[in-house]
This record gives C-alpha cells, sequence and structure tokens, in this order.
C-alpha cells in the first residue's frame, strides 16, 4: 500500500509541473503600420502573405493578426498588423529571412503597402 500511496504522489507530482521545451526558442515579432491604415484589401495581403511563411524550413510557428486595443498608457496599439514566428534556433530564423519566398513578400507586399516596420526578436529561456 506505501508503494502504490508513493507512486501515486509521484505521478501527481510530475503532472503538475509545467511543460517547457527543453531548448529555448526564438519568437520574431513583426509590427507592421500600412500606408492606409484603413485598407482593408492590403490588410488582407500583408496577412495572407504572412500565413504562408509556415512553408518555409525552420519556421515552426507563424501568427498574425491586428492589434488588441486598448486604453492602458503601457500599450503601443497604433499598429496595424502584428505578425510572429517561432524558430527552434538562430540558424533557423537566418533561412527564413534569406529564404526567397520572404524575399519576395518583402519587396512585392510589404514594401508597396507598408509605411513603418518594427522588428523584435526574443530568446525564450
Amino acid at each position: 500500500m506505501k508503494k502504490f500511496l508513493l507512486l501515486c504522489i509521484t505521478l501527481l507530482f510530475v503532472s503538475c509541473q509545467s511543460h517547457r521545451e527543453p531548448d529555448p526558442r526564438i519568437v520574431h515579432v513583426v509590427l507592421t503600420w500600412l500606408n492606409e491604415p484603413d485598407n482593408e484589401k492590403h490588410r488582407k495581403m500583408v496577412i495572407e502573405a504572412s500565413e504562408k511563411f509556415l512553408k518555409i524550413p525552420g519556421v515552426l510557428d507563424v501568427g498574425v493578426g491586428r492589434p488588441l486595443m486598448s486604453d492602458r498608457d503601457i500599450v503601443d496599439d497604433s499598429f496595424d498588423v502584428g505578425i510572429f514566428l517561432t524558430f527552434k534556433t538562430k540558424e533557423d530564423l537566418q533561412t527564413y529571412i534569406d529564404h526567397p519566398d520572404h524575399q519576395a513578400t518583402v519587396k512585392l507586399i510589404l514594401k508597396p503597402l507598408v509605411k513603418k516596420i518594427k522588428v523584435y526578436d526574443i530568446v525564450d529561456l
């Protein structure tokens, strides 16, 4: 009975621990301000092009969306489209940056439609 109780306590302890990936991840955050902020067609073009980045080798995840409007002074909700991509390594991030699909999107969609881009690269520790 003591062994069974010890096993149950051990399993409960292990299952309650938070799950973390063994390796850090890199999150590439891109905030964009459109030349024409109210142009839904342009916003949709940026969103659809960004969602296709998931096909690039090394990209683990892609998320795209609009800002969540806030009355809090600390929140910057002035951008039009936010994009985040997740990578396993810095090399995977560089592969994405250099990839022809990414380069084409920057040249054909982002540069013509976007007046400002801000990028943040974050390492998950």
